[in-house]
């Protein structure tokens, strides 16, 4: 199928599109050609003229209607002509007949001649008349001074005029005269002298007033008059013809006619048939060509359908145009044919055809202004996506082509219901301003909770809420909750279609039953801290520091006391709490700042002693009994100190600790000699203590004292480095005394010089 699809597609792409169309001309054309036989015709603005085999005239509208009707002669209308205004027509008929009347006077001139009025030296008389017709209806007289431009050269058959210039046809080949100079300015030569002229007469049309199309037998050529360089004129014309193209073509021509650049081409066409030794003829073909320098390139050929098209010949075919409306008359005996240019609605008529609903839809929106008809192009490309089974395209097709229209809308979707396709067209659906009825997406969101909960839960995102019934809605969640409790799928969008019910209570409790991230969000845009007051627990279990951090945020609506009330019996989610509270600031929760210290204790020691040294508000015994109690070594030592009690705590940072450097450390930072007595004490027989001693003490005490009390044969581990160690210091000492005296001299001799001076 899908190659079958691709052969289709490319077969379709290969396809050009026509550049013209066609339609027959009936109505009174339908009945006359019943009972006559069409022989000419001219086309004007404002009216058609129709010469039949019977010697009728009939005067149409472009329909074909019959609005006027002139019995001119008993044989064959062969040529009519009409003034540029519409009003006056010149007819000449087989029997030699010419007449040249007003159309609605009756005024005219009436002329026999012995033979048809196309031949010999009479063949321009009627063509030449009727173009003078309004000057000379005003001075009849004027009639009877003829002058004969050609003759001699056998049957005139053809007769074209424009401006100046008139172009005439005979059996040797074409000739152009100058009316101005009242010369003739060239003769274009035959080319297929093998073609008998009566039976494959010439075709002729002005393409503009200087250029002449000459078509005759397969032959083509394109002249354009010039003007002559006045220094090269001599007994010349002042005019000269340029054949600036000339091109054969596959088929005899019975009629040419221009259009813009191009050429329109009607062919009389025979061909041999395979089985009998002889030619048959076929429909006429109705080309345009694009004519070059050398050659000519093909731009589209029709087959036309022409009545009894097997009994015509190349002589029974004519073409006339209209230049104001691109109009092609193709005349046989037996019927007209009417082409023109193919508008804008034939364009999407022929997109449409060929199933290319997208490029058709496409250039209706861009010519929306000109075309007439197409106002269902949308709804056709719908049609055939859905046929096709492509149902999200046509689903998303719908949301372009319906747009405003609801009734439109709501069609498409029972149409898609009735498929089983509501999905594929639920997220296109209008939601904005317009909007449908709220069943409508009921029905959808019911469709969705049947059979897909995800897409259900999308929709209830992305739909504002005020598009359906919200309780209805609601009331088939919980449905669906009762056959499936713990979805958590169902019951986040039940939170979400309780939130946009302004039920906000409810889905708190649901966030917070499924501790959803989106809880603290709900919390603080819907302002739901009286909601949640008695909820302290659940959201500290849920995420610690979202919820403290909101709770200290929010204080002025839940206050701490509250808080803390709440969290009296979860003492790891209270100290928590204090613990950021006093971060944030360490007086605010001072009432609470001694039961901090069991908490601390209990929960998080490391952030004791920093908590001991940093609130003001910690009764000091409360928190030296616990730290006994508890035997923390350090934050007892910092509380004896604080508490004044410093030789306790040197005591214990030897014994409970034996950590030398940390007990030099206390005694620098209390800086009395009686520490630093008790410490030399207690170091005395403990060589490690000795070792630290020497190399600490030499800032702060006279290390001789220590030295002295050291026992005679007691091994000091690197003893030698610790002397070194106080030497050097020593040495450090005198230079700095030295340099500090040296300055006070000098500043005292610059003293004495400045009051000197004074």
């Amino acid at each position: 199928q899908n190659e079958n699809r691709k052969k289709e597609t490319t077969e379709e792409d290969t396809e050009e599109e026509p550049k013209l169309k066609y339609e027959r001309l009936t109505n009174g054309v339908t009945e006359i050609l019943q009972k006559d036989a069409a022989s000419c015709m001219t086309v004007h603005d404002k009216f058609l003229a129709l010469g039949t085999h019977f010697g009728k005239v009939y005067l149409l509208d472009i329909q074909g209607n019959v609005t006027q009707k002139f019995e001119i002669s008993s044989v064959k209308i062969n040529q009519i002509s009409l003034d540029e205004s519409g009003d006056h027509v010149g007819i000449c008929s087989e029997d030699g007949k010419v007449q040249v009347f007003g159309l609605y006077t009756r005024e005219g001139f009436h002329e026999n001649f012995d033979c048809p009025i196309k031949c010999k030296h009479c063949g321009l008389f009627c063509f030449v008349l009727v173009n003078f017709c309004q000057q000379m209806l005003t001075n009849l007289k004027l009639m009877k001074y003829t002058s004969v431009l050609h003759e001699g050269e056998g049957n005139i058959t053809n007769v074209k005029w424009t401006a100046n210039l008139i172009a005439w046809a005979n059996n040797v080949g074409v000739k152009i005269y100058d009316i101005c100079s009242k010369q003739r300015i060239t003769n274009v030569l035959r080319d297929n002298t093998s073609l008998r002229p009566d039976m494959y007469p010439c075709s002729l049309c002005w393409k503009d007033n200087t250029t002449l199309i000459i078509g005759w037998g397969s032959s083509v050529k394109i002249c354009v008059v010039k003007e002559r360089d006045p220094t090269q004129m001599r007994d010349l014309p002042s005019r000269y013809v340029e054949i600036v193209s000339a091109f054969e073509t596959e088929f005899c021509i019975s009629g040419l006619a221009p259009l813009a650049d191009q050429l329109v081409t009607l062919y009389y066409v025979k061909e041999n048939s395979e089985h009998v030794e002889e030619e048959f003829r076929t429909r006429p073909r109705l080309d345009i060509i694009q004519p070059l320098a050398e050659g000519c390139e093909e731009i589209s050929s029709d087959a036309l359908t022409v009545r009894n098209f097997q009994e015509n010949q190349c002589r029974d075919y004519r073409l006339e145009h209209s230049e104001g409306e691109s109009l092609f008359y193709i005349i046989s005996p037996k019927d007209i044919v009417v082409a023109k240019e193919r508008d804008q609605d034939d364009h999407i008529d022929w997109l449409l055809e060929k199933k290319k609903y997208e490029e058709a839809l496409m250039a209706a929106e861009i010519s929306f202004k000109n075309i007439k008809r197409h106002d269902k192009i949308g709804m056709a490309y719908i049609n055939h996506l859905v046929e096709r089974g492509d149902y999200d395209a046509a689903a998303r097709k719908c949301q372009k082509v319906l747009g405003k229209n609801m009734d439109l809308w709501e069609n498409e979707v029972y149409r898609f219901k009735t498929i089983g396709q509501l999905k594929a067209i639920s997220q296109y659906l209008p939601r904005g301003d317009l909007r449908l009825r709220p069943a409508i997406y009921e029905m959808i969101l019911h469709e969705f909770l049947k059979t897909d909960y995800e897409g259900f839960a999308t929709l209830i995102r992305e739909w504002p809420g005020e598009l359906y019934n919200n309780m209805a809605i609601v009331q088939a969640v919980n449905e669906h909750l009762k056959k499936d409790p713990t979805n958590s799928m169902l019951l986040t969008t039940l939170a979400e279609l309780y939130t946009y019910d302004q039920r906000y209570d409810r889905a708190l409790e649901i966030y917070l039953k499924l501790r959803h991230k989106d809880v603290y969000q709900l919390i603080h845009k819907h302002n739901l801290f009286s909601a949640i007051k008695d909820k302290i627990v659940l959201l500290m279990d849920f995420d610690k520091e979202k919820a403290v951090d909101m709770l200290l945020d929010n204080e002025d609506k839940i206050s701490m006391d509250k808080v803390v009330e709440e969290l009296k019996d979860r003492p790891e989610l209270l100290h928590v709490y204090l613990h950021k509270l006093f971060k944030r600031d360490h007086h605010k929760g001072q009432k609470y700042h001694e039961r901090q210290i069991s908490l601390y204790a209990e929960f998080d020691r490391p952030n004791l002693l920093p908590f001991l040294r940093e609130s003001m508000h910690c009764p000091l015994e409360k928190a030296l009994e616990i730290c006994q109690q508890r035997h923390f070594v350090e934050e007892t030592v910092f509380l004896l100190s604080r508490m004044g009690n410093c030789r306790r705590a040197l005591q214990m940072i030897m014994e409970e600790l034996a950590d030398v450097d940390k007990a030099i450390e206390f005694a620098k930072e209390q800086d009395d000699r009686e520490l630093w007595e008790d410490l030399i004490s207690y170091s005395i027989d403990k060589p490690p203590f000795i070792t630290g001693l020497l190399n600490n003490i030499g800032t702060h005490v006279d290390p001789i004292l220590l030295i002295h009390r050291i026992k005679e044969g007691m091994e000091i581990p690197n003893l030698r480095d610790s002397l070194v160690k106080i030497l050097q210091d020593y040495n450090l000492q005198i230079l700095l005394r030295e340099g500090c005296k040296k300055i006070l001299v000098a500043d005292s001799l610059y003293v004495t010089e400045v009051v000197s001076t004074l």
